[in-house]
Parts: structure tokens; C-alpha cells; sequence
């Protein structure tokens, strides 16, 4: 069972604090919408407006064309899963799984530990609750741990229970607030892979809030950026990374972060940084800012339209890539990141410009531009750039 989401124009504010502008997305039905977002933008506060934990003082909330508003939490159809896991920890992993099913197919006399086997009518609703706690510890593969308590589990295995508990339920949507914070490194990255696989085999609608872009650029059908209590851009993980709307899109998604070089539009619309053209044309005159990921940045490019005089830094290495941190010699435009492979690194070093004053460049048709106001604006085929400058150089270090 899955359902499509509608939220409308959301508003939230605590006392003169304005925290959700007029927050509106829709989500499609078995869709994995990501919020994300850096802490106190808002995300978090919405997926608890979602699942009726909290009020909001405007807009509205629909699942499958039916608003909810009005309605508590567990009238809405949907599961939580929360950060802290929020496991009892005085009752076993079975218990803890069937805790919703209980609340809602056994009288309250029936629930007290004592005599609750002896109420009569209640055999096939117990029997029908073992079987639906069977069933979803198989699918998330924690049968052995069933009657164990909380503390005898390790993270990831916790995380394991608070999906069950989530999932037995069956609801139409699927409510996850940082999920996956807790747990090191190495269990996120399989917990990631995990929680793909249990969307694609469930085919529910999946609503996930982070702040950690990584998750939110594997995992999601689509992600949702919010800055400052608004949604700033909502599209596919390649969408929002390869064209981003807004600046703080660009500098938010991306790691290492995206390099920004203030310019200038002169009024045939040819951009100019640092007193060089560099062969970007744009409609608008005036302030711009140019964005250059890491990996479009090369060493010694003669078909780059964008050239930067640099002094290296630093270097990490990343296994197969190297990121080389460098000075910009030009103006006061701050560093420069650019990732390179590992072969490049070691070309520059036998070439013992390491401390050298070397040129980078990037094609101006892989470039971002974006206007004063930080909104994107389209860049024109690239201008011929003035020969003012002499041609940078062949990269012969690297094919020698």
C-alpha cells in the first residue's frame, strides 16, 4: 500500500521565529524524496507537521487527495522512524515490534501483561500479530534477535528493529528523521544501501530527512534542498547537482564544495574575472559569480576558455584521485580546489612544479554562472576571448 503527498504552502513560527515559509511539494506515490538540508532549516519540524506530531499554523497536508490535518498521528497511515531509534528498552525486540499492531488490534484489557491471554476473542488477533512480527523480522533479517532487549543489540541492529517496528505496520507513507546519524562510517554506508533496497522491494512512499548530502544524493528518486525554512530546489540527484537554480544549491551539493569566482558581465554580456575574459557569455550585465566544480578544473589546458594562475597548497589523496588544494595568484579571489587523478599527481611531481606558480583552466560550456541576486542565469556559447593573453600552454608534463 503506498500514497501520493501533497503539502501546501506550510507554515510554522515559534513566537516572532518564522521556521517553514510557505513550505510546498508534492510526492509521488513509492516515490524516496530526500529533505535535506543544513541543522535548523526547517526539515525536521516538517516531517514532524507530517506525521501530526506538531501543529503548523498554516497550509495544508493531503495523502492520496484526502487531507489529514485534522486528524492524529496514528489516524494518518504513517510510520516514524526516528533518530534515537526510540526503542522500549525493557521489552524485547518482539515486543518492540509489535507495540503499534497491539495498540491498535487489542482492547486495552487485553494489553496488560498479566491477564491479558485470558480475555476471550483475542487467540486469532495474537496469532495474526506473531505472524506480521515473523514475517517483517524476515525481511529485514533480525529473526535471531527477537527476544533479545535493546542493549543487546548493536546499532545498526537497533536501526534493524526501529524499521520492523515502522514496517509492520504497513503504512501508505514512510516518515525517516536522520535515521542513520548515529551509526559510524562504515554501517552508514551499508545502512544506506539497506534502506534502497527495502524502498525497492516495498515500493512505499519514503519521506527521509538528513543533513548529510551523500545520503541524499544515493538514496532518493528526488531531493529537496531547504535553506532557511524554504524548499530552494527540488529535482533528481544529477538535476540538483549539474544544474543547480540557486547558488546555495551549487555550494551545499558537492563535495568538495563547488568553487565560486566573483566577475563581472560587461554590456555585450562577456564575463569577466579578475581583469581576464574568460570566453562566458551571458544575457545579463553587471555582478556574476562563477561556479567551477573540482573535477571540470585541469592543469595546463590549451582548450580551456577559463584560465586561473595558481600556487599549490596542499594535496589529499583520495586512492585513485587526489584533491589539490591552491591559491589563487590572481586578485583576491580565495583558494581553489580541484580534483585530479592519481597518474596527473604524479606527472606534476616528476615535473617539479609543485611549488610553482602553474595555470588551471576549465571550458566555459561546464562552468555555473549565477547572477547577482544568486539565482542561475543561462550562459551563451562561449565568447571569443580577447588576445590580450597568450594561450595557456599544452599539457605536455602529462602526455610526455
Amino acid at each position: 500500500m503506498t500514497a501520493n503527498v501533497t503539502i501546501t504552502s506550510i507554515e510554522k513560527h515559534y513566537g516572532a521565529t518564522r521556521t517553514l515559509k510557505g513550505v510546498s511539494v508534492d510526492v509521488a506515490a513509492g516515490e524516496f524524496l530526500t529533505l535535506v538540508g543544513p541543522s535548523g532549516c526547517g526539515k525536521s519540524t516538517l516531517l514532524r507537521i507530517l506525521a501530526g506530531l506538531v501543529p503548523q499554523d498554516g497550509g495544508s497536508i493531503s495523502i492520496d487527495g484526502a487531507p489529514v490535518d485534522h486528524l492524529p498521528p496514528k489516524a494518518r497511515d504513517v510510520s516514524m522512524v526516528f533518530q534515537s531509534y526510540a526503542l522500549y528498552p525493557h521489552m524485547s525486540v518482539r515486543q518492540n515490534i509489535a507495540t503499534p499492531l497491539n495498540i491498535r488490534h487489542l482492547s486495552g484489557l487485553s494489553r496488560m501483561p498479566l491477564v491479558g491471554k485470558l480475555v476471550p476473542g483475542q487467540a486469532q488477533a495474537r496469532a495474526d500479530i506473531a505472524q506480521a512480527i515473523e514475517q517483517v523480522a524476515a525481511q529485514v533479517e533480525i529473526e535471531p534477535l527477537l527476544d533479545r532487549r535493546p542493549a543487546q543489540l548493536s546499532g545498526g541492529q537497533r536501526q534493524r528493529v526501529a524499521l520492523a517496528r515502522a514496517m509492520v505496520r504497513q503504512p501508505r507513507v514512510f516518515l525517516m528523521d536522520e535515521p542513520l546519524s548515529n551509526l559510524d562510517a562504515r554501517l552508514r554506508v551499508h545502512m544506506r544501501g539497506e534502506l534502497t533496497e527495502l524502498h525497492r522491494r516495498l515500493g512505499a512512499t519514503f519521506i527521509y530527512v538528513t543533513h548529510d548530502q551523500v545520503e541524499a544524493m544515493t538514496m532518493s528518486s528526488r531531493v529537496a534542498l531547504m535553506m532557511e525554512g524554504e524548499i530552494v530546489q527540488v529535482a533528481t540527484p544529477h538535476e540538483i547537482y549539474s544544474n543547480p537554480t540557486d547558488v546555495r544549491v551549487a555550494r551545499f551539493i558537492g563535495s568538495p564544495e563547488i568553487n565560486l569566482l566573483q566577475g563581472k558581465a560587461d554590456t555585450q554580456g562577456r564575463v569577466i574575472v579578475g581583469g581576464r575574459q574568460t570566453g562566458l557569455r551571458t544575457h545579463v550585465e553587471g555582478q556574476v559569480t562563477v561556479g567551477l566544480r573540482p573535477e571540470i578544473l585541469s592543469i595546463d589546458d590549451a582548450s580551456a576558455d577559463i584560465a586561473i594562475k595558481v600556487r599549490l597548497l596542499r594535496s589529499e589523496r583520495l586512492g585513485h584521485d587526489v584533491l589539490l588544494h591552491a591559491r589563487n595568484e590572481e586578485g583576491e579571489q580565495g583558494n581553489l580546489i580541484l580534483r585530479i587523478s592519481s597518474a596527473e599527481m604524479e606527472a606534476l611531481q616528476m615535473s617539479g612544479r609543485l611549488n610553482d606558480v602553474i595555470t588551471i583552466g576549465a571550458r566555459a560550456s561546464a562552468a555555473l554562472l549565477f547572477g547577482s541576486d544568486g539565482k542561475r542565469v543561462p550562459s551563451l556559447r562561449p565568447a571569443p576571448v580577447a588576445p590580450s593573453r597568450a594561450p595557456s600552454p599544452a599539457r605536455e608534463l602529462l602526455s610526455a
